[in-house]
């Protein structure tokens, strides 16, 4: 069975975000189960037993991939809900004799999922997708597929991110999420198929390393690849099948890098190969030739210093909230943040749709890849709920090449003995993963082993910014110096700098809604600022103190929209313009001075 068409027909019957949700491994033999389903509250988590695997009494309708808490939802329920049910029927007319896998892109938190009563699989982890074989439990005419999740951010044992802890949101914590939220489909294979993926680039060799694994131990069958640029064949190679695994390295005939601004991709023809020479399965990807690395004073793209000028991005919208309304809502972002000079992001807090990677990946704009927050290092049972999802978080991110760093902490800082052995650690585990791309241990936090040294200054006075930082060109201890002072009434530090690149990965962040009076506005940093004018100097102050310092390397503003209350986003939280075009221009024509450290 062969949904060929299957993007054409979900997106003719208006089914919501009909794009194929997975576009770094792409296949035509899909089916998109988004739309309308069952759906029930469990409050007592007691639905198993009470028979809704099968039957039970759902009374409400979703629309899904949006959780319950969204408008687009058709729901608006923003309270804790403890665990929910959902229910769908479809048809398959016939069944093939390949493998059907079922995929969700995320459900958050411990989801259950059955195929016509019977247990298909459960997993772990509110941010990242995963999927189980249902070949056996589907039937010819019509099946019916449940879910089940539990969702408890205050428990303790789960990461959440910026989810609020309380009631109603407040400061910079905000709605939360449940249950489903990302795409989920069918995939129709043969029993022998491509299942995974990694790719790894070498640009100052002008080569690629690529690994794939299929579902089963092969004997005999062979990995086939054809790269090409520009619809032009660039390279080629074959390898067989060790097990359920195969690579190969491709040097391209035309080296094209991909930089900052000005992205080149390669398309990747992958082909699984049997005994007989037939191509059994098929997937397309892509990859970049780009490297990462650093000089102790700035980071390095493909060995050229390149200052970021980033933005922090939270992802969240006020209709979907963790959910893009549509596919084009993702590119605009990007767009929205490179049209005011930024070239890159830190994906704030929580793991993003794979189709922002996508865009981010086609229009050069560089991300460092984060773990969302909740779950401290601390304790076997925290490693235990900790650990598997930031593999998973990793493996998801690995082959993008926009994500130019990892960070598997925020904000963390020294509370008791253990700590440093938990950064040491996750550092040691992340760059052993891969030892191409830096890896910061806290992000703004204590550091105690990390390749970039970044802290967050919401000093609002420039002077002031300018004062704490001036030490730092000629005494490179004094970033330590600096951000201890910069934190204030932080919690002690004792860690010691050792020289690494430095930057300031959250800085400004002051508040600014001219449509309500002073008194009414939300939340923000520091003082606010009287008048647009006012707001737009301090931002172009602010970022040319960075800018013009020698030993900073980059910057990220908080933020790029509002976000519910929080109002210190260039844009409303609609995408819609706070500013004024001229302002707009201020902020692009500082944001794209040279840096010092370019020069």
């Amino acid at each position: 069975m062969k949904f060929v068409s299957a993007r054409l027909i979900n997106s003719y019957n208006g089914i919501p975000r009909p794009d194929y949700p997975r576009p770094s491994f792409k296949r035509e033999s899909w089916y998109s189960l988004n739309g309308t389903w069952d759906f029930a509250y469990d409050p007592g988590k007691s639905g198993e037993a009470r028979g809704m695997v099968m039957g039970g009494e759902y009374s409400m309708k979703i629309t899904v991939p949006f959780c319950p808490e969204s408008k687009l939802s058709g729901i608006g329920n923003v309270d804790f809900i403890p665990a929910v049910w959902y229910r769908r029927k479809f048809e398959l007319p016939t069944l093939s004799d390949g493998r059907a896998i079922i995929h969700f892109g995320a459900v958050d938190y411990h989801a259950r999922v059955f195929i016509n009563g019977q247990f298909a699989g459960a997993h772990k982890g509110g941010y990242t997708p995963f999927e189980f074989d249902v070949t056996e439990l589907l039937v010819a005419g019509e099946n019916t597929i449940t879910v089940y999740a539990e969702d408890d951010i205050r428990g303790g044992r789960q990461n959440f991110g910026k989810q609020s802890l309380g009631y109603r949101s407040s400061n910079c914590s905000y709605t939360r999420i449940t249950g489903i939220w990302q795409t989920v489909w069918l995939e129709f294979l043969p029993r022998v198929y491509l299942k995974d993926l990694k790719i790894t680039p070498y640009a100052s060799d002008g080569s690629v390393d690529v690994t794939v694994k299929s579902s089963v131990k092969t004997s005999g069958f062979k990995l086939s690849l054809r790269a090409f640029y520009a619809d032009r064949e660039a390279a080629s190679g074959e390898a067989s099948f060790v097990g359920d695994t195969a690579k190969i390295t491709l040097c391209p005939s035309e080296r094209h890098l991909w930089n900052p601004g000005q992205p080149e991709l390669y398309d990747l023809l992958i082909s699984l190969v049997d005994e007989y020479g037939n191509t059994v399965d098929m997937a397309e990807s892509y990859f970049a030739l780009r490297d990462v690395s650093f000089d102790g004073i700035s980071l390095l793209v493909n060995g050229k210093r390149v200052f970021m000028k980033f933005i922090l991005d939270q992802g969240y919208n006020p209709d979907g909230i963790n959910t893009a309304p549509d596919e084009e809502y993702m590119k605009r972002d990007i767009e929205l943040a490179m049209s005011l000079g930024f070239n890159g992001a830190r994906f704030h807090q929580r793991v993003f749709e794979e189709s922002s990677l996508y865009y981010a990946d086609k229009l050069g704009y560089m991300i460092w890849a984060e773990m969302p927050s909740g779950i401290e290092f601390y304790s076997a049972e925290n490693i235990e709920c900790y650990m598997p999802e930031w593999l998973e978080i990793f493996k998801y991110y690995y082959n993008h090449p926009s994500v130019i760093g990892w960070c598997p902490h925020n904000e963390t800082y020294h509370q008791e003995a253990i700590v440093p052995y938990s950064h040491t650690s996750l550092y040691d585990i992340t760059k052993m993963l891969d030892p191409y791309r830096p890896v910061i241990d806290a992000s703004g936090g204590a550091h105690y082993k990390t390749d970039m040294f970044d802290t967050h200054v919401y000093e609002q006075d420039p002077e002031i910014l300018r004062e704490l930082l001036e030490p730092m060109k000629t005494d490179l201890t004094f970033a330590y110096t600096a951000s201890q002072k910069c934190r204030g009434s932080a919690p002690l530090r004792i860690e010691k700098y050792e020289g690494q690149a430095y930057w300031l990965s959250e800085y400004g962040g002051a508040i600014w809604n001219p449509n309500v009076p002073e008194d009414e506005r939300g939340w923000g940093y520091g003082n606010a600022p009287k008048t647009e004018e006012e707001f737009v100097s301090r931002y172009e102050a602010l970022t040319r103190v960075l800018i013009s310092h020698p030993r900073v390397c980059g910057f990220c503003y908080t933020q790029l929209t509002d976000v519910e209350q929080e109002q210190n986003g260039l844009y409303y939280y609609d995408r819609s313009k706070k500013l004024s075009d001229g302002s707009y221009r201020r902020i692009r024509e500082i944001n794209l001075t040279k840096a010092e450290i370019e020069k």
